[in-house]
């Protein structure tokens, strides 16, 4: 590039800077809190190849290269926390996905708006329940001795159920309380995504004599495909990705076999442990690996679907 077409790319940098000076500034906080916190913190991701103790410096640290990967890859627990992660991510994902945009369809073809937005406003409310207290009303309507569900049971002539303490309901109930926290609330942008559809679209079916479903099939679902294909890149790019707060908060040493994932073993080594460089080695590897699917499926939704996020 010569120095004509630099000055005139620099010409036309600043002419955008000058028209769009109000918006920039209106985004600037937003960037500047991504930058100091998210973009800043990583220089701390050093500490994976240290020997970091606190008390130290990062760069005082002894350099120790991939010594912590190669005890988290030879650990007895590295194949469970793998599978379980993965199994966790993955179902709630297969059952989690579709629920949202469900809702939103079924939200779509309500004609009475009184209601609707009765059922919306109910469906969103779920949403701002704290984890710390949705896992409490979980213990307390399961509890073994006084939950209203064992107490039915035992009415029903059957015996009580540790629900929280069996490791054969912990993945129901953990992805069954995720769906009904969050579906509410991720069907909003389908409910916007489907505003943005032609409604003269519609007005063509029906002369052309469609039916409800074959609207619903031929207009409103190929509406919400670019939407639904972008949030699923987005959640596939996150498959391994199980926050640790809600897993802490239901699993007990009696269901580690089903849930004990990354995050947790890095929560009880890294800062129960003070074990901080093979947390940061793990947490590394973790995303690493998430950052290679986000590159992976968004490539295969740009070759079969032409979306992508990039």
């Amino acid at each position: 590039m010569n120095n004509r077409s630099l000055e005139h790319s620099w010409k036309r940098l600043m002419k955008n800077v000058r028209k769009d000076k109000y918006l920039l500034l209106l985004v600037s906080p937003v960037l500047l809190y991504y930058f100091i916190f998210h973009y800043v913190p990583m220089y701390g991701a050093i500490i994976a190849f240290m020997d970091f103790s606190p008390g130290q410096t990062i760069l005082s640290s002894q350099w120790v290269g991939f010594r912590w990967f190669q005890e988290f890859f030879r650990s007895v627990f590295f194949r469970r926390l793998i599978s379980n992660t993965v199994i966790l991510s993955g179902l709630s994902l297969i059952f989690s996905f579709p629920v949202p945009i469900v809702f939103a369809l079924m939200l779509n073809e309500m004609r009475r708006k009184t209601l609707k937005r009765v059922v919306q406003t109910v469906s969103y409310l779920p949403h701002f329940i704290s984890l710390v207290v949705m896992v409490g009303i979980l213990s307390n309507f399961l509890s073994p001795t006084d939950g209203i569900v064992n107490q039915i049971l035992v009415r029903m002539g059957k015996e009580p159920i540790d629900f929280m303490g069996d490791s054969a309901w912990f993945r129901p109930l953990y992805i069954g309380s995720g769906i009904w926290q969050s579906f509410g609330w991720n069907s909003i942008i389908y409910m916007a995504a489907l505003t943005s559809i032609d409604p003269h679209l519609y007005e063509a079916a029906r002369i052309d004599g469609c039916s409800r479903l074959q609207e619903i099939r031929h207009i409103t679902i190929p509406g919400l495909m670019p939407t639904a294909v972008m949030l699923l890149i987005l959640a596939l790019g996150n498959l391994m990705n199980v926050g640790f707060e809600k897993i802490i908060l239901m699993y007990s040493p009696a269901t580690y076999d089903v849930a004990d994932v990354i995050s947790s073993y890095v929560y009880r080594r890294g800062i129960l442990g003070a074990q901080y460089s093979f947390g940061a080695a793990v947490g590394l590897f973790n995303s690493v690996i998430n950052f290679a699917l986000l590159i992976s499926v968004n490539k295969i939704s740009r070759h079969l679907t032409q979306i992508g996020l990039w």
